[in-house]
């Protein structure tokens, strides 16, 4: 395990991860009230005219202009991006939970792009590919040194065109080729059961178009299997964010109407908000309550939220709103760390920008920008301690990350923290250099062996839970933000 084994990310192939949007497709861009720097102006002009002169071979003028407003808006953050044709049909299928492509959720290791896991039924689930296979090529390209954007844009393609795939498979100690047909994937962003008699598990894994109305649906379904049940666990874990609205729905779901589920706060007038657990700030015009048919003891059912280090943007809307109003009890690894609200304008029929307008913050005023939700009881993701959680990134180990606020001293408390995760890293993989041994994956969410779905249901039945061992240092991280 190397240096660079940090998950990046748990990302849906084609989807987006770590984003809260709001969705305000414009015409055109707002005109800004300051005047426009002209020498700044003149520059890029004169450094457009040249690059067009004088490069070794010409250059699509179109394509110098794409990136030069792409450059502008990716150095702002993170999360900031120019929508070019292209990418904007893929960022609308993203949020409508289907896409066209080969169907794995992936991250990245060492360099190569590591399957996290295949969506079921998916071309890769009938390939054969499995959780911990590594890509090494995409075709005739290399995919050491591409970004994981880069790597899922390779992925994805027309309907029934092939890819060929490298795979390593550490397991086996062997590379193999696996050509691909893609098709279109659809995303189940809800999943639900009954884990034991009396008590349900519903698992978002996304928030999309469809989310709400499959939530809705499925937890329906199981008050009809069971109108008395006793608990419920909403699994949040790895769910990368995605529709504001469909975060403060599925708040809303549980708590009392009216109450506030989450405050945005910026530059515009307009991204100074609060939004309710109300139907006029989550339902689609004309079409109703989306939750209106889920029985009332779902706003008293006991309940425990999981969460993790995957859990950003809308996820940690939901369990900070259920956390400040005490609806829940919120268990599992500290979460990612996205506070930040992303607007999409559109500038064209088939362009836009997606901007950072605005800081978001908990019932309580919590700003969880760089820090993230702690939990109530700390969670190890086995029953042997950690595996993955000190490897993945958080916000603030993305370049040019908002700080929580403009507090002074913010970005040297951002450092230490970046410094206790990399010393956390650096001991788990001595620990596991010492053993000969690679971490093992770990078992599917919702299953038997889930250690923190086990620790929720003891919670939810008075039993005794096992808080995490490395408790003691959670509280001093909490402690320091």
């Amino acid at each position: 395990m190397g240096a660079k084994l940090k998950v990046a990310g748990w990302v849906a192939l084609g989807a987006m991860a770590g984003v809260m949007t709001t969705m305000q497709l414009q015409a055109n861009a707002r005109s800004t009230a300051s005047p426009l720097p002209l020498e700044e102006l003149q520059q890029l002009a004169a450094v457009f005219g040249i690059v067009k002169s004088d490069y070794v071979e010409p250059v699509d003028e179109k394509k110098l202009i794409n990136d030069a407003i792409s450059g502008m808006v990716s150095g702002l953050d993170p999360h900031s991006q120019f929508f070019d044709k292209k990418s904007f049909k893929e960022f609308r299928e993203s949020t409508s939970g289907k896409f066209v492509g080969v169907g794995i959720e992936i991250g990245m290791e060492d360099g190569l792009v590591k399957i996290v896991s295949p969506i079921e039924g998916s071309p890769a689930f009938r390939a054969g590919l499995k959780s911990g296979d590594l890509i090494s090529k995409i075709d005739d390209t290399a995919v050491r040194g591409l970004t994981l954007d880069q790597a899922v844009k390779k992925m994805r393609g027309e309907p029934n065109t092939k890819v060929m795939l490298s795979i390593f498979r550490k397991s086996e100690s062997r590379t193999f080729p696996v050509t691909i047909t893609r098709e279109e994937i659809r995303v189940q962003s809800v999943r639900a059961k009954m884990v034991e008699p009396g008590y349900a598990w519903v698992r978002v894994s996304q928030f999309q178009d469809r989310t709400v109305d499959d939530f809705a649906l499925k937890l329906a379904e199981l008050y009809k299997q069971d109108p008395k049940i006793k608990g419920v666990v909403l699994d949040l874990r790895n769910d990368p964010g995605g529709l504001l609205e469909g975060a403060v729905a599925i708040s809303a779901a549980f708590l009392p109407k009216g109450v506030e589920v989450v405050s945005t706060n910026g530059q515009l007038a307009e991204s100074k908000a609060s939004y309710r657990a109300d139907p006029d700030f989550y339902a689609r015009r004309g079409s109703g309550d989306p939750l209106r048919k889920l029985p009332d003891a779902v706003k008293n059912v006991p309940m425990v939220v999981l969460v993790n280090e995957g859990s950003a943007s809308a996820s940690e809307i939901v369990a900070g709103a259920l956390q400040d109003h005490k609806r829940a009890t919120v268990m599992g690894l500290q979460t990612f760390g996205k506070g930040s609200v992303q607007t999409v304008r559109q500038l064209g029929p088939d362009t836009a920008v997606k901007l950072t307008t605005a800081r978001y913050y908990t019932p309580s005023g919590r700003s969880i920008q760089a820090k993230g939700i702690v939990p109530d009881i700390p969670l190890d993701e086995t029953a042997e301690g950690n595996v993955f959680a000190e490897l993945r990134m958080r916000e603030a180990d993305l370049e040019k990350h908002l700080n929580a606020s403009d507090e002074k001293g913010e970005e040297a408390r951002t450092k230490e923290l970046e410094k206790i995760r990399e010393e956390r890293r650096q001991k788990l993989e001595a620990d596991y250099a010492k053993r000969g041994e690679p971490a093992k994956p770990l078992p599917e969410f919702g299953s038997t062996e889930d250690f923190p779905l086990r620790q929720a249901l003891n919670q939810l039945q008075g039993k005794p839970v096992a808080v995490s061992k490395v408790a003691q240092e959670r509280k001093a991280e909490a402690k320091t933000e």
